[in-house]
C-alpha cells in the first residue's frame, strides 16, 4: 500500500475515532433524557452517520483496490471487506446494518425512533472501534 493510499484511510479512521469519542456521553443517556435534548439528538444522528459514511468509503477504497468491483450496496460494501478477509466476516455482519441506519438518517428523519438511534450508539460504541483496529491491522500487514 503506498504511502498516499494509506493516508485516505487513516484520514477516514480519524474521522470514525473523532465521532466515537463525541458520541461517548450520549451512550449512557437514558432514552427519556436523549429525546428532550433536541441539539444533542440531532448531532447524535449526524456523528453516526459521518461514522458509518467513513467505513463506507474505507470499505468501499480497499474493495477497489484490491481489484474488487463495487458492491451494490453500502451493506454489502461491509460483507464483501470481510470475504476478502480485511475484517472479520463476524465482524462484517454485525456492522452491514449500520448502512441501513445510515439510510435512514439520510432520507428519513421525520420518522426515526430515538430508541433505535440511541441503542445504534451503544451498538457503534462496541463494534467501530474493533473495526478501527482491523482495518490498521491490515493495513500495517499490507503497507
Amino acid at each position: 500500500m503506498s504511502p498516499i493510499e494509506e493516508e485516505i484511510i487513516r484520514k477516514k479512521i480519524a474521522v470514525m475515532i473523532d465521532n466515537l469519542k463525541a458520541l461517548e456521553p450520549i451512550m449512557n443517556m437514558t432514552t427519556e433524557d436523549y429525546i428532550e435534548e433536541l441539539y444533542k439528538r440531532k448531532a447524535t444522528e449526524r456523528l453516526l452517520q459521518e461514522l458509518i459514511e467513513a467505513a463506507i468509503d474505507v470499505n468501499t477504497y480497499l474493495i477497489v483496490q484490491t481489484g474488487n468491483t463495487i458492491p451494490d450496496d453500502y451493506y454489502e460494501s461491509f460483507i464483501k471487506i470481510g470475504e476478502l478477509k480485511i475484517i472479520s466476516l463476524e465482524l462484517a455482519e454485525k456492522l452491514a446494518p449500520s448502512a441501513g441506519l445510515r439510510n435512514r438518517l439520510v432520507h428519513e428523519y421525520d420518522r426515526l425512533e430515538h430508541s433505535i438511534v440511541l441503542d445504534a450508539v451503544r451498538t457503534a460504541e462496541n463494534l467501530y472501534p474493533q473495526y478501527v483496529k482491523q482495518i490498521e491491522d491490515y493495513i500495517s500487514v499490507n503497507r
